[in-house]
Protein backbone atom coordinates (compact mmCIF):
# COMPACT_ATOMS: atom_id res chain seq x y z
CA UNK A 1 0.00 0.00 0.00
CA UNK A 2 1.15 3.64 -0.73
CA UNK A 3 0.84 6.57 1.96
CA UNK A 4 -0.93 8.56 -1.06
CA UNK A 5 -3.49 6.26 -1.73
CA UNK A 6 -6.25 3.55 -0.99
CA UNK A 7 -6.24 -0.21 -0.67
CA UNK A 8 -6.76 -1.12 -4.21
CA UNK A 9 -9.49 -3.59 -3.22
CA UNK A 10 -11.18 -0.38 -0.88
CA UNK A 11 -11.32 1.46 -3.70
CA UNK A 12 -12.71 -1.32 -6.07
CA UNK A 13 -15.45 -1.93 -3.88
CA UNK A 14 -16.66 1.70 -3.88
CA UNK A 15 -16.41 1.80 -7.22
CA UNK A 16 -18.89 -0.94 -7.61
CA UNK A 17 -20.89 0.72 -5.04
CA UNK A 18 -21.41 3.72 -6.93
CA UNK A 19 -21.83 1.84 -10.32
CA UNK A 20 -24.76 0.35 -8.78
CA UNK A 21 -26.58 3.32 -8.29
CA UNK A 22 -26.27 5.10 -11.88
CA UNK A 23 -26.53 1.14 -13.80
CA UNK A 24 -29.12 -0.32 -11.44
CA UNK A 25 -30.86 2.93 -10.06
CA UNK A 26 -29.40 1.94 -6.25
CA UNK A 27 -32.19 -0.83 -6.33
CA UNK A 28 -30.66 -3.13 -3.55
CA UNK A 29 -28.96 -0.40 -1.80
CA UNK A 30 -29.52 3.35 -2.58
CA UNK A 31 -26.49 5.64 -1.32
CA UNK A 32 -26.55 9.19 -2.47
CA UNK A 33 -22.41 9.63 -1.62
CA UNK A 34 -21.16 6.46 -3.11
CA UNK A 35 -20.24 8.46 -6.46
CA UNK A 36 -19.98 12.02 -5.19
CA UNK A 37 -17.37 10.78 -2.83
CA UNK A 38 -15.18 9.26 -5.74
CA UNK A 39 -15.08 12.67 -7.48
CA UNK A 40 -13.33 12.86 -10.84
CA UNK A 41 -13.26 9.08 -10.73
CA UNK A 42 -16.58 8.71 -10.15
CA UNK A 43 -17.15 10.99 -13.24
CA UNK A 44 -15.07 8.13 -15.11
CA UNK A 45 -16.57 5.67 -14.23
CA UNK A 46 -19.83 6.96 -15.52
CA UNK A 47 -18.61 7.68 -18.73
CA UNK A 48 -16.86 4.26 -19.15
CA UNK A 49 -20.48 3.09 -18.72
CA UNK A 50 -21.41 4.55 -21.72
CA UNK A 51 -18.73 4.06 -23.69
CA UNK A 52 -18.10 0.14 -22.79
CA UNK A 53 -21.74 -1.11 -21.49
CA UNK A 54 -20.81 -4.88 -22.00
CA UNK A 55 -17.34 -4.56 -20.17
CA UNK A 56 -19.01 -3.43 -17.37
CA UNK A 57 -21.92 -5.39 -17.49
CA UNK A 58 -19.16 -8.44 -17.14
CA UNK A 59 -19.17 -7.16 -13.55
CA UNK A 60 -22.60 -7.51 -12.50
CA UNK A 61 -22.77 -10.12 -10.32
CA UNK A 62 -19.87 -8.70 -8.36
CA UNK A 63 -21.79 -5.09 -8.35
CA UNK A 64 -24.79 -6.47 -6.75
CA UNK A 65 -22.54 -8.97 -4.45
CA UNK A 66 -21.31 -5.75 -2.48
CA UNK A 67 -24.40 -3.88 -2.81
CA UNK A 68 -26.40 -6.72 -1.15
CA UNK A 69 -24.07 -6.87 1.23
CA UNK A 70 -24.10 -3.00 2.28
CA UNK A 71 -28.29 -3.14 2.13
CA UNK A 72 -27.67 -6.30 4.87
CA UNK A 73 -25.84 -4.72 6.88
CA UNK A 74 -27.35 -1.74 7.37
CA UNK A 75 -30.69 -3.35 7.41
CA UNK A 76 -29.34 -5.29 11.05
CA UNK A 77 -27.93 -2.37 11.87
CA UNK A 78 -31.15 -0.19 12.07
CA UNK A 79 -32.83 -3.43 13.84
CA UNK A 80 -30.10 -3.29 16.02
CA UNK A 81 -30.68 0.47 16.99
CA UNK A 82 -34.51 0.47 16.72
CA UNK A 83 -34.55 -3.00 18.83
CA UNK A 84 -31.84 -4.49 20.84
CA UNK A 85 -30.38 -1.18 22.46
CA UNK A 86 -27.12 -0.81 19.56
CA UNK A 87 -25.56 1.97 21.14
CA UNK A 88 -21.84 2.30 18.89
CA UNK A 89 -21.28 0.70 15.56
CA UNK A 90 -18.27 0.23 14.17
CA UNK A 91 -17.11 -0.08 10.88
CA UNK A 92 -14.24 -2.93 10.22
CA UNK A 93 -11.44 -2.08 6.73
CA UNK A 94 -14.29 1.17 6.28
CA UNK A 95 -12.54 2.41 3.08
CA UNK A 96 -14.83 4.56 1.31
CA UNK A 97 -18.27 3.30 3.20
CA UNK A 98 -20.32 6.55 3.54
CA UNK A 99 -22.88 5.26 6.13
CA UNK A 100 -21.12 7.47 8.90
CA UNK A 101 -21.71 10.62 6.88
CA UNK A 102 -25.63 9.84 6.44
CA UNK A 103 -25.75 8.07 9.90
CA UNK A 104 -29.98 8.55 10.66
CA UNK A 105 -29.51 7.96 13.85
CA UNK A 106 -27.63 10.74 14.72
CA UNK A 107 -27.43 11.34 18.57
CA UNK A 108 -28.07 8.18 18.95
CA UNK A 109 -25.83 6.10 17.34
CA UNK A 110 -21.75 6.64 17.79
CA UNK A 111 -19.71 5.68 13.85
CA UNK A 112 -16.02 4.17 14.34
CA UNK A 113 -14.20 3.60 11.43
CA UNK A 114 -11.20 1.46 11.88
CA UNK A 115 -8.69 1.39 8.97
CA UNK A 116 -5.23 1.53 7.61
CA UNK A 117 -3.76 4.76 8.52
CA UNK A 118 -2.95 5.20 4.60
CA UNK A 119 -6.31 4.60 3.89
CA UNK A 120 -8.05 6.78 6.12
CA UNK A 121 -5.93 9.60 5.42
CA UNK A 122 -6.80 8.97 2.03
CA UNK A 123 -10.35 9.29 2.76
CA UNK A 124 -10.19 12.35 4.78
CA UNK A 125 -8.92 14.20 1.25
CA UNK A 126 -11.49 13.00 -0.03
CA UNK A 127 -13.95 14.10 2.08
CA UNK A 128 -12.75 17.52 2.14
CA UNK A 129 -12.22 17.57 -1.54
CA UNK A 130 -15.53 16.74 -2.29
CA UNK A 131 -17.13 18.60 0.75
CA UNK A 132 -18.72 15.66 2.36
CA UNK A 133 -19.32 17.39 5.98
CA UNK A 134 -17.37 14.36 9.04
CA UNK A 135 -20.43 14.66 11.74
CA UNK A 136 -19.75 14.86 15.26
CA UNK A 137 -21.15 11.33 15.64
CA UNK A 138 -18.08 10.06 14.39
CA UNK A 139 -14.78 9.06 15.18
CA UNK A 140 -11.52 7.76 13.25
CA UNK A 141 -9.69 4.76 14.89
CA UNK A 142 -6.29 4.01 12.60
CA UNK A 143 -5.08 0.71 13.03
CA UNK A 144 -2.51 -1.19 11.38
CA UNK A 145 -4.03 -4.31 11.45
CA UNK A 146 -0.32 -6.01 10.60
CA UNK A 147 1.15 -4.07 14.13
CA UNK A 148 -2.06 -3.07 16.43
CA UNK A 149 -4.56 -4.54 18.08
CA UNK A 150 -7.98 -3.58 17.38
CA UNK A 151 -9.27 -3.09 20.56
CA UNK A 152 -6.30 -1.42 21.67
CA UNK A 153 -6.89 1.11 18.72
CA UNK A 154 -10.92 1.38 19.51
CA UNK A 155 -10.48 2.12 23.58
CA UNK A 156 -7.72 4.91 22.68
CA UNK A 157 -10.67 7.01 20.91
CA UNK A 158 -13.48 6.35 23.11
CA UNK A 159 -14.84 3.26 22.81
CA UNK A 160 -16.92 1.96 25.19
CA UNK A 161 -16.74 -2.10 25.43
CA UNK A 162 -20.16 -1.96 27.96
CA UNK A 163 -22.04 -0.67 25.32
CA UNK A 164 -23.69 -2.73 23.01
CA UNK A 165 -21.61 -2.58 19.24
CA UNK A 166 -22.45 -3.51 15.95
CA UNK A 167 -19.93 -4.19 13.38
CA UNK A 168 -19.76 -3.87 9.86
CA UNK A 169 -16.81 -5.85 8.30
CA UNK A 170 -17.33 -5.90 4.86
CA UNK A 171 -15.11 -7.21 2.05
CA UNK A 172 -12.07 -7.75 4.43
CA UNK A 173 -12.38 -11.76 5.74
CA UNK A 174 -10.79 -13.04 2.93
CA UNK A 175 -7.68 -10.99 2.83
CA UNK A 176 -6.76 -12.41 6.28
CA UNK A 177 -6.14 -15.85 7.89
CA UNK A 178 -8.22 -17.73 9.44
CA UNK A 179 -7.10 -17.07 12.71
CA UNK A 180 -7.10 -13.71 12.72
CA UNK A 181 -10.73 -13.56 11.27
CA UNK A 182 -11.66 -15.99 13.92
CA UNK A 183 -9.51 -13.64 16.92
CA UNK A 184 -12.06 -9.99 15.37
CA UNK A 185 -14.76 -12.51 15.75
CA UNK A 186 -14.05 -13.63 18.94
CA UNK A 187 -13.31 -10.16 20.67
CA UNK A 188 -16.88 -8.95 18.65
CA UNK A 189 -18.79 -12.39 20.88
CA UNK A 190 -16.97 -11.79 23.61
CA UNK A 191 -17.98 -7.60 24.20
CA UNK A 192 -19.25 -6.80 27.92
CA UNK A 193 -21.79 -4.74 26.32
CA UNK A 194 -22.90 -7.49 23.33
CA UNK A 195 -21.89 -7.36 20.40
CA UNK A 196 -23.44 -8.10 16.69
CA UNK A 197 -21.12 -8.26 13.28
CA UNK A 198 -22.16 -8.59 9.53
CA UNK A 199 -19.59 -9.70 7.14
CA UNK A 200 -19.29 -11.41 4.03
CA UNK A 201 -17.29 -15.34 3.67
CA UNK A 202 -17.41 -17.68 0.83
CA UNK A 203 -17.61 -21.50 0.20
CA UNK A 204 -14.20 -23.23 -0.37
CA UNK A 205 -12.88 -23.02 -4.45
CA UNK A 206 -13.10 -26.81 -4.61
CA UNK A 207 -16.64 -27.00 -3.41
CA UNK A 208 -17.99 -24.84 -6.54
CA UNK A 209 -18.93 -25.06 -9.54
CA UNK A 210 -17.23 -25.05 -12.61
CA UNK A 211 -18.19 -21.78 -13.45
CA UNK A 212 -18.16 -20.14 -10.51
CA UNK A 213 -14.58 -21.75 -9.93
CA UNK A 214 -13.34 -20.38 -13.13
CA UNK A 215 -15.27 -16.85 -12.16
CA UNK A 216 -13.50 -16.75 -8.81
CA UNK A 217 -9.89 -17.62 -10.23
CA UNK A 218 -10.27 -14.97 -11.99
CA UNK A 219 -10.69 -12.49 -8.62
CA UNK A 220 -8.51 -14.24 -7.20
CA UNK A 221 -5.70 -14.04 -9.94
CA UNK A 222 -6.71 -10.08 -9.68
CA UNK A 223 -6.37 -9.03 -6.16
CA UNK A 224 -3.24 -10.83 -5.46
CA UNK A 225 -1.39 -9.20 -8.35
CA UNK A 226 -2.11 -5.84 -7.16
CA UNK A 227 -0.59 -7.60 -3.65
CA UNK A 228 -3.71 -8.22 -1.87
CA UNK A 229 -4.82 -11.87 -2.07
CA UNK A 230 -7.30 -14.14 -0.89
CA UNK A 231 -6.17 -16.30 2.07
CA UNK A 232 -8.93 -17.73 3.77
CA UNK A 233 -12.67 -19.30 3.06
CA UNK A 234 -15.19 -21.04 5.47
CA UNK A 235 -17.68 -24.25 4.97
CA UNK A 236 -20.63 -23.03 6.60
CA UNK A 237 -21.41 -25.63 9.08
CA UNK A 238 -17.69 -25.20 10.38
CA UNK A 239 -17.99 -21.37 10.70
CA UNK A 240 -21.09 -21.09 12.36
CA UNK A 241 -19.54 -23.84 14.92
CA UNK A 242 -16.82 -21.46 15.26
CA UNK A 243 -19.24 -18.40 15.84
CA UNK A 244 -20.95 -20.04 18.33
CA UNK A 245 -18.10 -21.19 20.42
CA UNK A 246 -17.55 -17.57 20.68
CA UNK A 247 -20.46 -16.25 22.19
CA UNK A 248 -22.15 -15.37 18.71
CA UNK A 249 -25.16 -17.51 18.95
CA UNK A 250 -27.31 -15.66 16.73
CA UNK A 251 -26.88 -16.54 13.19
CA UNK A 252 -28.75 -15.64 9.51
CA UNK A 253 -26.22 -17.11 7.16
CA UNK A 254 -27.64 -16.27 3.39
CA UNK A 255 -26.01 -17.91 0.57
CA UNK A 256 -25.86 -17.56 -3.10
CA UNK A 257 -30.01 -18.52 -2.87
CA UNK A 258 -31.16 -16.30 -0.64
CA UNK A 259 -29.06 -13.68 -2.28
CA UNK A 260 -30.14 -14.51 -5.93
CA UNK A 261 -33.97 -14.89 -4.54
CA UNK A 262 -34.45 -11.90 -2.24
CA UNK A 263 -31.88 -9.33 -4.10
CA UNK A 264 -30.23 -10.48 -7.50
CA UNK A 265 -33.46 -11.71 -8.75
CA UNK A 266 -36.43 -11.12 -6.09
CA UNK A 267 -38.79 -14.19 -6.37
CA UNK A 268 -36.22 -16.43 -8.59
CA UNK A 269 -37.04 -19.78 -8.19
CA UNK A 270 -34.13 -22.30 -6.26
CA UNK A 271 -31.19 -22.79 -8.84
CA UNK A 272 -29.35 -26.37 -8.00
CA UNK A 273 -26.23 -25.36 -9.59
CA UNK A 274 -25.89 -22.28 -7.47
CA UNK A 275 -25.91 -23.47 -4.15
CA UNK A 276 -22.22 -22.51 -3.25
CA UNK A 277 -20.17 -19.50 -3.41
CA UNK A 278 -20.44 -16.22 -1.55
CA UNK A 279 -22.29 -15.55 1.64
CA UNK A 280 -22.91 -12.30 3.74
CA UNK A 281 -23.01 -13.38 7.49
CA UNK A 282 -24.80 -11.81 10.71
CA UNK A 283 -24.50 -12.85 14.16
CA UNK A 284 -24.95 -11.60 17.34
CA UNK A 285 -24.34 -12.39 21.32
CA UNK A 286 -27.74 -13.13 22.97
Amino acid sequence: MHETEPSKTALGAAAYRAMHQFLDQGRIFADPLALRILGAYGMVLKVRAKLHPKALEAHRGMRLFVSARSAIAEAHLKAGVETRGVAQMVVLGAGLDTFAYRNPFEGRLRVFEVDHPATQAWKRRRLAETRIAIPASLTYAPVNFETDALMDGLTAVGFDPGMRTFFAWLGVIPYLTREAALATLGLIGALPGGGEVVFDYSDPPQTLSPEARAAQAERAAGVASVGEPFLTYFEPADLHAELTARGLSNIDDLGPQELMSGYFRPGAAPDPARTRGGHVMFASSP
